[in-house]
């Protein structure tokens, strides 16, 4: 049964259409259950970097660093920009949050953290970027997403030092985004009891863009298809994941080609709505209101 719910955000009014409900662990927290909304009325989230906007490939909308309202019309409620990676900032990255800011999106900054700069550098350049970001304008919005996008290789005490100088400087609990890395799979699930409480103080990023892509022979309880909360289990960290990037993009014989998760109950199309090019895209695993207070928890304060 169809409902229409209205939530009052900072910012105003939106209503939202949602199908039927579920029971789910609290995102990012560890909690027993909450209620979210049915796979398909997830919010929805899209994260971008200096490589967008990708090509056009069909008729519809387009959308720039300067302009994502097209990505607001479609659904999108928050928008996630790299800030940088492995000791260079994004050159878009404030572009597309002032964008995202005008249309009333959530905005969000994520960093590439890669081994060969130290953890805590890269921790201390996201922040600061982070920060004057902050300055930057009046924002409409209240909070700052922040995020650590993890190297496939990157060592466990990385991943520990990173939160660690994030926290202390900050107050704040980044999210953690991980590649379906089998390196990552063991060097988590090995870890001792305390160290996965800690990383756990992490909500979960995850990264499935197909249900045929996630399977690891070292992990056979969890065979093809593949699904977001099998491969939650695999990391043997999470109870569940938080935020799932189901539609991600591949550079192919010249050309952007997106690759989207689409099996069983979640059912994802090529395009994000009308666009008329790729987009990299992501659903919160929880309702409206429950995004709303993520991204407070695990944000720097705008005002």
């Amino acid at each position: 049964m169809n409902r229409v719910w209205k939530v009052v955000f900072p910012w105003g009014l939106v209503v939202l259409g949602l199908a039927q409900c579920r029971t789910v662990v609290t995102p990012g927290d560890g909690g027993t259950g909450a209620s979210a909304a049915a796979p398909g009325t997830m919010p929805q989230i899209i994260n971008v970097s200096a490589y967008d906007p990708k090509e056009k490939q069909r008729e519809g909308r387009a959308y720039s660093e300067n302009d994502v309202s097209a990505l607001r019309a479609n659904g999108a409620v928050a928008l996630i920009a790299r800030a940088g990676k492995g000791g260079n900032l994004d050159t878009k990255c404030e572009a597309f949050l002032a964008a995202a800011d005008r249309a009333a999106m959530l905005p969000g900054v994520y960093y590439r953290l890669q081994t060969h700069v130290d953890a805590v550098v890269q921790a201390d350049q996201f922040l600061e970027r982070a920060q004057g970001l902050a300055k930057s304008r009046d924002w409409r919005a209240s909070h700052l997403l922040l995020v650590g996008d993890f190297d496939a290789q990157s060592r466990l005490d990385d991943l520990l030092r990173f939160l660690d100088r994030i926290e202390a400087r900050s107050g704040v609990v980044p999210v953690a985004y991980l590649e379906n890395s089998g390196h990552l799979k063991a060097l988590l699930s090995g870890a001792d009891e305390a160290t996965k409480a800690k990383l756990r103080r992490m909500p979960y990023w995850l990264a499935l863009y197909s249900h045929d892509k996630g399977y690891d022979p070292a992990y056979p309880q969890f065979p093809v298809p593949v699904h977001p909360e099998g491969l939650a289990k695999q990391y043997g960290v999470w109870p569940t994941w938080s935020i799932w990037q189901y539609g991600g993009v591949e550079w192919t014989g010249g050309r952007s080609v997106p690759k989207v998760y689409s099996h069983g109950g979640y059912r994802f199309p090529a395009y994000f709505g009308d666009l008329d090019r790729p987009v990299e895209r992501n659903v919160f695993n929880g309702s409206q209101a429950d995004l709303a207070a993520f991204w407070q928890r695990h944000g720097l304060a705008l005002r």
